[in-house]
């Protein structure tokens, strides 16, 4: 059963029981302008199959969605629903997502904009799991979730395969993300992820996620092939130094590559907000206590706002 008092599920409802054997969906837009991709309904019924055998969601579960169905994650809860028999309540996407008057919640997706407000519920004990993704999270965040004691999980994947292939335990010790059933991986040429789903029309993905592969159905997640800098021959991870810094920057920031007449490219910061000299300063000197001296940045810059996708994700580029 299907809750959407706002009616905000109703056009992708129609399609879904149109006649065509696919849907329409749009990416993220994260690395580049939003496309257009066709989706099977017989791969995103196959994904949302795994996803309720794994959270075990039946026609007794109750599901809570503040995510747009313009895009694929709210698109797949709608699936799950209808695929288990599970009771789906759709809210507004709002970065302030109300708990009120639920028992429990067996499964609740969001992005990481909407996690403060999760955390600071003081019902939050009715989620009985707590789905993130969209985007990485800080450990200062997984430090404030392991200690909420929430049931939560990040999610791995792409609009390209219906929603997550994999999930990673927030609370236990490990960045490792596992596979879902039916899926592998393995790696190309340039370490980055290959997504093996025999069940699938698209069998075999190959993606630009650099990962550090453990075994064929788990991995680290290290970067994007897209955002890695080549600093005097040495190869460095945004991602991975911005999780080292997100400790000691309270606001949104990103690491990014510029021309160096030395070096070929250095690193550079780019933190929303203002500051001045004597702040960028302080960070830069922080920075050199943490990181190897490839990663440090060279300068560090102070936007009023970054700019941002239609969901939300930041858009990484030079000032």
């Amino acid at each position: 059963m299907i809750i959407d008092p706002h009616r905000l599920a109703e056009r992708f409802i129609v399609e879904w029981h149109n006649e065509k054997d696919y849907i329409t969906a749009y990416t993220s837009g994260s690395t580049g302008k939003p496309k257009e991709i066709k989706l099977l309904k017989s791969d995103m019924a196959l994904s949302a199959q795994a996803t309720c055998v794994f959270f075990n969601i039946n026609n007794d579960s109750v599901l809570l969605s503040p995510l747009s169905t313009d895009y694929i994650a709210g698109k797949m809860m709608v699936v799950r629903a209808m695929m288990s028999g599970a009771t789906l309540h759709i809210a507004n996407p709002s970065r302030t997502v109300s708990l009120d008057g639920y028992r429990h919640i067996d499964l609740l997706p969001i992005v990481p904009a909407q996690l403060e407000h999760i955390l600071s519920c003081s019902d939050r004990s009715v989620i009985r799991n707590l789905l993130i993704g969209g985007g990485a999270l800080s450990p200062a965040q997984e430090t404030l979730i392991s200690q909420s004691g929430i049931n939560a999980w990040l999610s791995y994947g792409m609009t390209e395969t219906c929603s997550h292939v994999a999930i990673r335990k927030i609370s236990e010790n490990t960045t490792e993300f596992k596979a879902l059933p039916g899926i592998t991986f393995d790696t190309d040429k340039r370490g980055c992820l290959i997504i093996n789903a025999s069940k699938f029309s698209f069998s075999r993905l190959v993606t630009n996620d650099i990962v550090d592969l453990k075994s064929p159905v788990s991995f680290r997640w290290l970067g994007r092939y897209d955002n890695v800098i080549n600093s005097g021959g040495i190869k460095i991870h945004p991602e991975e130094v911005e999780r080292r810094l997100s400790s000691y920057i309270s606001h949104a920031f990103y690491i990014i590559g510029r021309q160096s007449p030395e070096w070929g490219q250095e690193t550079v910061l780019y933190i929303e907000g203002n500051g001045d000299q004597k702040d960028a300063d302080a960070i830069i000197n922080r920075a050199r206590r943490i990181l190897d001296r490839y990663s440090v940045p060279k300068a560090v810059y102070f936007i009023p706002e970054f700019e941002r996708t239609s969901s939300d994700k930041i858009i990484r580029r030079l000032y």
